[in-house]
C-alpha cells in the first residue's frame, strides 16, 4: 500500500493481529540527519525522558521501541524502529511520533533528495510505504514523519510529513520538553545531539564544570563497574535536573531483612537496589561508597558498599544474606532508625548532609516510636528517603508528608511493585524529588552548614 501525507489507517488492516512490526526509514542526502521517536503521554507531552528514543538512547525501558541505526553509506542514511505493541500500555502512552532533524546549521529538510518510510510485517514483508515529498518545505530543519497512536481500542498509523522551522529545539518544546539556552541552567531532556546546535549560545567556561563532573563519575564507573554505565547516565540526568550535580553528601542504605523480604533477596531485587544507589554515591561522595545496614529484630551494620565489592554484594557480604545475624525476622524500624541516627550524629559526624535510602516491604506498626525519632531527627542534617517495594501496610511512612512537629520536612516516601517495574530514570527522579527541597530548607535553618 502506498501512503500519502495525512492518510490514517488501522494497523490491523496491514499487520493483522500481530503486535510486532518495523518502521524502516531511508534518506538520500549528503548531510547528517538524526532520527528519533517520542513516546507521548495522555497530556500530549513526552511521557518521560526514557521515552525519547534516539542514537544515544536506542531503547525504551521495557523494549517497547528499539532503534537500529545502519552505518551511513555514501549518500544514504537508514534507521529501523522495532515496535512491540504488546509491551505498551495505551492508557499511559497512547502515541509515538517518529521525527527527523538536520544535524548542522546550514542544511534544511528540503534538501533531502529522496526519502521513504516502510512499514514491515514481522514476517519481513513490506506492507505499506510512505514516500516523502519535501518540495513544499522551505527552511524547516525538523520533520514529523509517522505517528503510531491508539484510538477507539485500535492501534493506528498516520503519515504526517509536517515540518518545523526551529529544528530540534522546536520539536522538543512541541512535545513539552525544555531546551535551555545554556548548559549551566539546562533541564533539557536530552544531551545536545550535535555540538553545532548549541555552539553559538554555550559558554565553554560555564559548561566545563558540569561536563567535567559527569566525566569523572562516568569514567570511574566505566573503569570499575561498566555494567552500571547506563544507570549512571540516567542518574546524572536526574541529578542535573535537580541541580544536585555539585552537591557533596554522604549516602547510606537501610535494607528490610524481615522474613517477608526473602523472595526479593533471592530474585535479585535487593541487589538491584544497591546497583541503582551506587551512581548517586559516586556523584555525592568522593570515595564512591555508602554505609549499609540491614534490620529485622536488630539492626546489623554491614560493610560499606563500594564499586569494588558491589558485584554480588548481597550474596557475598558476611557470608551472604542467608547468614546475616539480625535476630528474629520481624520488623523493628525504630531500632535501626535510632542506630543510624546515632551513627551519623555521634559516632561519625561530619559537616556534610546525609542522604539515607530506607527500603521496606511494609508491615510497619511502631507508629509512635517512628514519629518520635523522625521528629527529633528533623533537627539533624539527615534526609530520609523511604521506598516501599512490593509490599503493603506501610503505615506511618505514608503519612510523612503531613506529619507535624518537625523543624523541616526531612523525609519522603513512594512505593512501587518491584525495582524492575519502574524505568530507571523515573526511579531516580522519585529518589531525588524532595532531597533538594530539604537541602534548601535545612541550609536556611543552619541545620546543614552552607
Amino acid at each position: 500500500m502506498l501512503l500519502v501525507s495525512g492518510q490514517k489507517i488501522a494497523l490491523n488492516q496491514l499487520i493483522q493481529n500481530d503486535t510486532k512490526f518495523e518502521l524502516a526509514i531511508q534518506f538520500s542526502t549528503n548531510f547528517d540527519v538524526d532520527i528519533s521517536s517520542f513516546g507521548i503521554g495522555l497530556n500530549d507531552t513526552l511521557y518521560h525522558d526514557d521515552y525519547m528514543t534516539f542514537y544515544n538512547q536506542p531503547q525504551t525501558p521495557k523494549g517497547e521501541v528499539e532503534l537500529n541505526l545502519e552505518q551511513k553509506k555514501s549518500s544514504s542514511i537508514s534507521a529501523v524502529f522495532h515496535f512491540d505493541l504488546s509491551k505498551i500500555d495505551p492508557n499511559q502512552i497512547p502515541r509515538f511520533v517518529i521525527c527527523a532533524t538536520v544535524a548542522n546549521a546550514h542544511s534544511t529538510m528540503r534538501e533531502i533528495q529522496n526519502g521513504q518510510i516502510d512499514l514491515i510485517h514481522s514476517s519481513g514483508q513490506v506492507v505499506a510505504t510512505y514516500p516523502l515529498n519535501t518540495s513544499s518545505l522551505i527552511q524547516e530543519k525538523a520533520l514529523m514523519l509517522i505517528e503510531i497512536y491508539f484510538k477507539s481500542n485500535v492501534w493506528r498509523m498516520a503519515a504526517i510529513g509536517q515540518g518545523f522551522n526551529g529544528g530540534l529545539k522546536a520539536l522538543v518544546e512541541h512535545f513539552g520538553g525544555d531546551v535551555a539556552e545554556t548548559v549551566t541552567t539546562s533541564t533539557s531532556i536530552i544531551p545536545p545531539v550535535h555540538a553545532s546546535t548549541i555552539k553559538a549560545s554555550t559558554p565553554v567556561a560555564n559548561a566545563s564544570s558540569i561536563d567535567l563532573k559527569k566525566k569523572i563519575v562516568l569514567d570511574k564507573i566505566e573503569k570499575e563497574a561498566p555494567h552500571l554505565i547506563d544507570l549512571a547516565k540516567k542518574s546524572l540526568l536526574s541529578l542535573e535536573k535537580n541541580k544536585l550535580l555539585n552537591v557533596k553528601a554522604r549516602v547510606a542504605l537501610i535494607l528490610d531483612y524481615s522474613g517477608s523480604m526473602n523472595k526479593q533477596y533471592k530474585n535479585g531485587d535487593v541487589q538491584s537496589v544497591l546497583d541503582r544507589i551506587m551512581p548517586l554515591a559516586v556523584n555525592f561522595d568522593d570515595d564512591g561508597s555508602f554505609e549499609c545496614w540491614a534490620f529485622a529484630e536488630k539492626p546489623l551494620r554491614l560493610s560499606d558498599v563500594s564499586l569494588k565489592n558491589l558485584n554480588q554484594y548481597i550474596e557475598t557480604e558476611s557470608g551472604g544474606h542467608k547468614y546475616w545475624k539480625a535476630g528474629a525476622r520481624f520488623n523493628n524500624e525504630p531500632a535501626v532508625l535510632k542506630t543510624v541516627l546515632e551513627y551519623f550524629t555521634q559516632e561519625s559526624c561530619s559537616d556534610l548532609p546525609v542522604y539515607v535510602v530506607f527500603i521496606s516491604d511494609g508491615g510497619v506498626s511502631e507508629t509512635k516510636k517512628i514519629k518520635h525519632i523522625l521528629k527529633y531527627a528533623s533537627k539533624q542534617p539527615i534526609f530520609w528517603q523511604f521506598v516501599g517495594i512490593g509490599g503493603r501496610h506501610y503505615g506511618v511512612l505514608e503519612q510523612l508528608d503531613t506529619m507535624d512537629g518537625r523543624e523541616v520536612d526531612n523525609c519522603n516516601f513512594f512505593e512501587m511493585d518491584n525495582i524492575q517495574s519502574m524505568p530507571e530514570a523515573q526511579l531516580y527522579d522519585l529518589l531525588l524529588q524532595e532531597f533538594p527541597l530539604w537541602l534548601k530548607d535545612a541550609k536556611a535553618k543552619n541545620i546543614v552548614k552552607k
